[in-house]
This record gives C-alpha cells, structure tokens and sequence, in this order.
C-alpha cells in the first residue's frame, strides 16, 4: 500500500463521514420542523445545526480533494 493509496482512503473515509453528517443535519432539521416548535426554538436549532452542516460539507469537499489528488499523483 502506498502513499496515495492511504490519502485515497483516508479521503474516502472523510467524505463518508461529512455525507453522514449531512444527513443528520437533514434529519434533525426535519424533525424539528414536524415537532411544530416555535420559531424560536426552531431557529435556535437551525443555528446550532448550521455550524455542523458547514463542518460536514467543509469535511466532505477535503475529502474529495484527498481522493482526487491521490488518484492523479498516483498514477
């Protein structure tokens, strides 16, 4: 295993990881829709999944990078 086989799947692994996280934020923000809550605690929650939605796609795009540059030097 080289180098740029490990950059590959340590990018694999990230963008996985990001994607999962992207559904959760999906989830929860569906679910806090249907709970019917007021707008403010529905914008509280927003906020708070906000930061990890930005943190999950920032997560994935690294990865994908990884994967893609690892794929190009490795050839």
């Amino acid at each position: 295993m080289t180098i740029w086989d490990i950059l590959i799947w340590g990018g694999t692994a990230l963008t996985v990881v990001g994607l999962l996280a992207l559904a959760w934020c999906i989830l929860t923000v569906i679910r806090a829709r249907r709970a019917g809550q007021t707008d403010d605690v529905l914008r509280d929650t927003m906020r708070r999944v906000m930061a990890i939605n930005l943190a999950a796609l920032a997560g994935s795009v690294i990865g994908l990078m990884a994967v893609v540059v690892g794929i190009m030097l490795g050839n």
